[in-house]
């Protein structure tokens, strides 16, 4: 399901309106493409063991004759018979019973190969130099057209990667930044909510090839069950929180609640010794709860002090239904630890993060950026990247208690579990920069699925483009077809002028459009890239634009808030 392919094992299409799973698998390389094949495998191993045949019992062998049940119901027998017989049925012979009535028929094997282009794209490796700062380095993975999994063939073979012999050890105190490609930066947020599902698709995909080609094996655990409250704030899931706030703020992204706490912290409480690691009163933190409980987050906010803010602030997250970082991924975020190489762990770490979903993404990203305030004031509230991980690590992720919880296994296991978690929440925190950016290979490959999509669509886009020819005007349409090569029209709705035809050149950028829009006292805008092979595109101001027309000769360009 997480992959676009659950139609593979159910034999149902997707629902209207989604990706056709020949999309996804169109788009893939060999590597990803061979790991979907195992799964499916996989997959079907199961369902022959789950629909073997049952083994015959010895009693159905040795069947009774009507004859001889005759004779022995005349004369019955004795106690000492019966129970002779029940020991020699019940006793000796080991009965298998199975469930025949859940048989479900194995899924045909899928063969992926005929699917995939013969030529793959080999990995480009270009040196950029490193940034002044001696800690900090430039994250080029991000510009190359190979995906991660391509990169990490030697490790197979007991060998290093080009990636780990440009970045050696394990320094996490290295920061790589990242750098925007062609086109332009893209994040996450620049891309509409149907290019970001395709986004997700891809990134299983490419995140299960990845581990599986460090070693890294993931076996997912079912996630505890967990009542979530229908009314009020704490224990209610985001997106609940989030669907009732925006009745009254249309537009917002994360809940009010979590919005305002972060804001009390930052207010007054970037400088005070110890945030987030100095406990409150377990009683005034109680009594607060109930409050934003019974209010539902209509708090007097005024008489909330920095230390109580903190404590709702970890109950808050704490105490969600549905993790920050989802169950489903949870055992797969540690098992990123045994990653050896800094680079990989981070690219792996950059993958997960790109598969939450949108309201979980921007909640934690607020998190991030006020966690990252809070380690710049450290000379002030001493206060280390280090200590703010180990303080919310726990909240983050939940740890599993097996057994006794007071026994010295049992203290070890969960001390370990911390460390792990502290180490992640600080890879999160010091490249939170780098984790919202879409790789350009996983861009690439959204293109190429929106373009299969598209394709597999004819009637719709027909349509579609009728619809848009009957409610533009003529003498547009005319501008339209006489534009040269190299030359774009951009829509602005919102202006009086509202269409512009522009020469694009080398030097052509985003920013440079907009400036041609801009009016005094107007709200700032900007450029998107709609259609095509993209659904919607939010463009960077920095972008080169003819090199965006070369990738997508066909789109429009939209300028709006």
């Amino acid at each position: 399901m997480e992959a676009g392919l659950s139609s593979l094992v159910t034999g149902f299409p997707l629902g209207e309106g989604l990706t056709p799973v020949e999309a996804v698998l169109s788009t893939l390389t060999r590597k990803q493409a061979a790991t979907v094949k195992k799964k499916l495998e996989n997959y079907n191993e199961t369902l022959k063991k789950r629909n073997r045949q049952p083994i015959r019992d010895v009693r159905e062998i040795f069947t009774v004759t009507d004859d001889d049940s005759a004779e022995r119901s005349s004369s019955p027998p004795s106690d000492g018979a019966e129970s002779a017989s029940r020991g020699r049925y019940h006793t000796t012979t080991k009965t298998i019973r199975r469930h025949t009535a859940r048989v479900r028929p194995p899924f045909p094997n899928f063969l992926l190969e005929d699917q995939l282009p013969e030529n793959t794209p080999s990995p480009t490796h270009t040196h950029t130099s490193t940034h002044t700062e001696s800690q900090t380095r430039q994250a080029d993975w991000l510009v190359r057209e190979s995906p991660y999994s391509e990169g990490i063939a030697d490790h197979k073979h007991g060998g290093t990667c080009w990636d780990c012999l440009r970045f050696p050890g394990d320094n996490n105190d290295l920061l790589f930044i990242p750098v925007p490609p062609g086109p332009g930066l893209t994040l996450v947020d620049d891309l509409s909510s149907a290019d970001v599902t395709r986004l997700g698709f891809i990134s299983h995909i490419e995140l299960s090839t990845f581990l599986s080609g460090l070693g890294i094996h993931i076996k997912r655990t079912r996630p505890p069950r967990r009542r979530s409250q229908e009314s009020g704030v704490i224990g209610v899931p985001l997106s609940v929180l989030l669907e009732n706030d925006r009745k009254k703020f249309p537009g917002i992204k994360v809940p009010v609640v979590f919005q305002k706490l972060l804001c009390i912290l930052e207010q007054t409480g970037l400088q005070t010794e110890g945030i987030l690691r100095v406990p409150g009163s377990a009683a005034r933190l109680k009594y607060l709860r109930a409050e934003l409980d019974r209010c539902c987050g209509g708090l007097d906010w005024s008489a909330v002090r920095q230390v109580d803010a903190a404590g709702l602030l970890k109950l808050f997250i704490r105490e969600l239904p549905t993790p920050v970082l989802t169950h489903t991924h949870l055992s797969t975020y540690h098992a990123v630890l045994g990653i050896s190489s800094l680079v990989h762990r981070v690219q792996a770490l950059h993958l997960l993060l790109l598969l939450l979903p949108e309201v979980n993404r921007d909640t934690l990203k607020a998190l991030l950026v006020f966690l990252r305030k809070v380690v710049l004031h450290q000379d002030q509230n001493r206060m280390s990247l280090w200590n703010v991980s180990m303080v919310m690590a726990p909240n983050l992720f939940t740890c599993r208690h097996h057994g006794n919880k007071h026994s010295a296994a049992s203290q070890q296991e969960e001390m370990e579990e911390a460390v792990g978690g502290a180490q992640l929440v600080q890879l999160m925190i010091t490249h939170q920069d780098l984790l919202w950016t879409v790789p350009s290979f996983l861009l690439s490959q959204v293109r190429q699925m929106t373009q299969a999509s598209n394709q597999k669509q004819p009637s719709l886009l027909k349509t579609k483009r009728r619809l848009l020819m009957r409610k533009s005007d003529k003498n547009e349409q005319n501008q339209v077809t006489e534009l040269h090569d190299g030359v774009i029209r951009v829509h602005a709705p919102l202006h009086t002028k509202v269409s512009m035809a522009i020469q694009l050149d080398g030097q052509t950028r985003a920013k440079d459009v907009t400036a041609r829009f801009q009016l005094e006292n107007s709200p700032a805008q900007r450029l998107y890239e709609v259609g095509g092979n993209i659904g919607e595109r939010r463009l960077h101001p920095d972008c080169v634009l003819l090199e965006v027309y070369r990738v997508n000769p066909h789109c429009e360009w939209v300028l709006k808030p």
